[in-house]
């Protein structure tokens, strides 16, 4: 399934994309505060791969592997890879989370996920729950990413104009209302122990795996 945002040509054969530019310093923060110092990681829909390699580079406790249905994200993704050279960075894998048979074998100890739900269907996140609850090990921790909808806070006008482009391009995406996407994570044994504001009206969510 097609998840991942056009993304402008950069040098080397790879993508970049200016949203990453924007937020990779702060979500890179954000990891090192909530991340397990070692183990393996499985970045979902990682699009350009700039991220994969930022994260990749500042947790080197951390076995990183990048993925993205698309084969131009993992295009991208193994260019810079390649130029970046880091031990702990693996090859992009094909995953789709609507294909079990994608999916790497467990244990994980953390799936990373930034900037997809809201641009793909609803049964991605219902997925991408389904993933993270069949791979990640007890405690294991899944991090979301994102604009959310939430019922006690306003939406501002920049994530409602969002929403509404979104909604334009595919009538499937969305801003996802959190309650919902909370509600598909305990059904997959996943547990919200954290809600962090971001810079530009996004939030993160961190579950475990109970």
């Amino acid at each position: 399934m097609q998840t991942m945002d056009p993304l402008a040509a950069a040098p080397r054969g790879a993508l970049a994309s200016p949203a990453v530019a924007r937020n990779t310093g702060p979500i890179l923060e954000m990891l090192k505060a909530h991340m397990p110092g070692r183990g393996r990681v499985l970045e979902i829909a990682a699009g350009s791969g700039e991220h994969a390699v930022a994260f990749a580079g500042a947790l080197p406790g951390l076995d990183w592997t990048p993925s993205d249905p698309s084969l131009e994200a993992r295009s991208s993704i193994a260019a810079w890879a390649e130029a970046a050279d880091l031990p702990n960075l693996r090859p992009p894998l094909a995953l789709d989370v609507l294909d079990a048979a994608s999916w790497p074998e467990g244990p994980l100890q953390a799936v990373v996920c930034i900037n997809m739900i809201h641009i793909s269907p609803w049964t991605a996140t219902e997925g991408l729950m389904a993933l993270a609850g069949a791979r990640l090990a007890t405690g294991g921790v899944l991090v979301l990413y994102g604009p959310y909808r939430e019922a006690e806070v306003p939406l501002v006008d920049s994530n409602a104009a969002f929403d509404e482009s979104l909604k334009a391009r595919d009538p499937a995406w969305g801003l996802r209302d959190r309650d919902a996407v909370v509600a598909a994570a305990k059904a997959e044994g996943l547990a919200l122990t954290r809600r962090i504001e971001m810079p530009a009206n996004n939030l993160v969510l961190l579950f475990r795996r109970v």
